[in-house]
């Protein structure tokens, strides 16, 4: 983090591809065009960019109320899933010669290229602007250079006849790229495989390709399925009602998952008096689904053959995940809120591209408000090194 000189320095400097001034915060987009250019960081410079909410361009002080909802706003840029994958920042008040000022730091990112909306803003310079086909290409390949998570490493052996092409151009490919970018260039596939992080330097799709563009994941990945178990009890050994494996490409698994989900969950009428009839269900669908959207995207693929495993039984489900904690989360903080690290960003990445996550970081926090609202007993977790249980008991 910057410390108090380091930022009257740069802020007294003219404005550069490391710095941007804003009177104000009142124009979001252009907020979030600048966190984006700066996670890019296409000079290379490897230093934070820092937007400076409360200078005029000339470097006054705009005297702008830098209160504490500004600040979470700003902060909230980082999760909201318009950018894309997330970037590493920072924001705080600073008063710098007597100027209340919000600074917003931003690192660059070890995975360009970053996109805001679907669109790659870089900065050289004063100039902000969208990339060039050019420009894009050597942020793929810094992305390239860098150390890289399970999901973008390659797949040994496996080739482009592997995915579905089809799917990617007709139906993930306009979700990821904002329509008039698609319609101003004519990139060959390869090149918008690569751009959206599926390919590496070779020709070999990674293993986030493979999930979640691979005609058969589990060719390349036999543990890459959910399976589904409902117990006519409370336990184990008791009978099987109904059981399901579902698996495919990550939009179908997700899809089956939530119709799986919805075909289980039973309501019961609550009477409150002669004419009100209330119902609740056993359980509340969106908490079930975000647990196990969670389970799916952050679960270890690499290692392991085991499911996602769902066991539903008469008093309760566990949903057990195939991958301990990771990176900044451990057994002590797992589930607080405005916490979270991805063992696979890119999967985490074509999830919000398809719907599926609406923000980062909110999935716990939002089934447990499920929970409690629909008069459920509070999610339980067991955390361990190689899985996470979590049990979601019926109301």
């Amino acid at each position: 983090m910057l410390n108090e000189s380091e930022l009257i320095a740069l802020l007294e400097d003219i404005e550069s591809d490391r710095v941007e001034r804003k009177a104000s915060a009142s124009d979001t987009k252009k907020i979030c065009q600048a966190i984006c250019a700066f996670a890019n960081d296409l000079p290379g410079h490897g230093k934070p960019g820092v937007l400076a909410i409360g200078v005029n361009d000339d470097g006054t002080c705009s005297n702008a109320a830098i209160t504490d909802q500004l600040l979470l706003e700003l902060a909230g840029f980082r999760a909201d899933g318009n950018i894309l994958p997330p970037p590493v920042m920072s924001v705080r008040k600073a008063v710098l010669r007597g100027c209340e000022v919000a600074i917003v730091e931003v690192q660059p990112s070890t995975r360009p290229p970053v996109r805001y909306q679907g669109r790659v803003w870089v900065r050289v310079g004063p100039r902000r602007a969208t990339a060039t086909e050019e420009e894009e290409h050597r942020l793929v390949e810094r992305s390239q250079a860098a150390v890289l998570p399970f999901d973008q490493q390659p797949t040994s052996g496996a080739t482009l006849e592997d995915l579905d092409l089809d799917y990617f151009a007709r139906h993930y490919l306009p979700q990821a790229v904002a329509l008039d970018v698609l319609e101003e260039n004519s990139r060959s596939v390869e090149a918008q495989l690569r751009s959206l992080h599926f390919l590496g330097a070779g020709h070999e799709p990674n293993y986030g390709a493979v999930i979640v563009l691979g005609r058969d994941p589990r060719e390349w990945l036999p543990g890459a399925y959910l399976q589904f178990v409902r117990y006519d009890g409370s336990n184990l050994t008791d009978p099987v009602v109904n059981q399901k494996e579902i698996s495919g490409r990550l939009e179908e698994v997700m899809r089956q998952l939530d119709e799986v989900l919805k075909a289980n969950i039973s309501i019961a009428s609550d009477i409150k008096s002669q004419a009100t009839e209330v119902k609740y269900p056993d359980y509340p669908i969106v908490a079930l689904e975000q647990i196990c959207r969670n389970a799916i995207i952050h679960r270890n693929y690499y290692g392991t053959n085991m499911p996602v495993r769902i066991n539903w039984f008469s008093d309760r489900i566990e949903i057990l995940n195939p991958g301990g904690p990771y990176g900044s989360v451990n057994r002590a903080n797992f589930g607080r809120e405005g916490l979270t690290d991805y063992r696979n960003p890119l999967l985490a990445e074509a999830s919000k591209v398809l719907g599926f996550v609406q923000r980062f970081g909110i999935g716990i926090p939002m089934a447990r408000h499920e929970l409690k609202k629909n008069g459920n007993p509070s999610l339980e977790f067991e955390v361990e090194d190689t899985f996470i249980l979590a049990t979601i008991r019926s109301r």
